[in-house]
């Protein structure tokens, strides 16, 4: 965000949305920047050595971990570097810690996530010890009605971006088609984190990030 009127109301939605969140069970934490976020999750949320899985994300992809995951610091299951992308899967849904963005948030501490696969809502659900979500301001909305809606909304996106050939890739409007290529197939609703103590953490982001 480079305009200094919506980086002021990011700010005051996003500390309101961290409270939110806490009030729901999740260790939330508000940051300005990327960068603020990255050195959060590295230097004080996740431990080396600690095995790690990862949900396809482009705010993470904008905080640019993967060189640090890769490093050899880390157990690191890599979706985007392997032989068999089921099975890695797999593997990260028992790893210490799984990260991954968010599709959208509301106001009122709650996430809502769609997939293709559903490895990653999966993971999300349980499994993993820990689950951190980085997410922009620009995830926010007001109620929950409006977070499914957004994630119908930016489905066309996401299937431009995985390569879906779906009929949404190429007119950017769902038709909630029924093809195997379909991406929106899994919805997950998280409306509380209070019942493994300390298990999700949410990094909100001043900025503007992914879809």
């Amino acid at each position: 965000m480079n305009n200094r009127y919506r980086t002021w109301l990011g700010e005051k939605r996003g500390r309101l949305a961290a409270r939110a969140f806490a009030e729901k069970g999740w260790n939330s934490r508000y940051t300005e920047t990327l960068d603020e976020a990255k050195n959060l999750l590295f230097e004080t949320l996740l431990p080396k050595g600690a095995s790690v899985g990862l949900g396809g994300s482009e705010t993470l992809s904008a905080m640019d971990i993967l060189p640090v995951l890769r490093g050899g610091g880390y157990l690191f299951y890599d979706r985007y570097n392997c032989t068999d992308h089921f099975e890695v899967c797999r593997d990260s849904l028992m790893a210490e810690y799984f990260i991954t963005g968010a599709n959208a948030l509301t106001m009122h501490g709650e996430m809502v996530n769609i997939d293709c696969s559903g490895s990653r809502v999966a993971a999300m659900a349980y499994g993993p010890r820990k689950i951190i979500v980085a997410a922009g301001v620009n995830k926010l909305v007001d109620t929950l009605e409006e977070a499914v809606a957004r994630v119908h909304a930016i489905a066309p996106l996401n299937c431009r971006r995985n390569g879906h050939k779906t009929p949404c890739a190429e007119t950017g409007v769902c038709t909630d088609c029924n093809i195997p290529d379909r991406m929106c197939n899994h919805l997950l609703i998280t409306y509380n984190a209070q019942k493994f103590a300390g298990k999700y953490t949410l990094i909100l982001i001043n900025e503007e990030l992914g879809f």
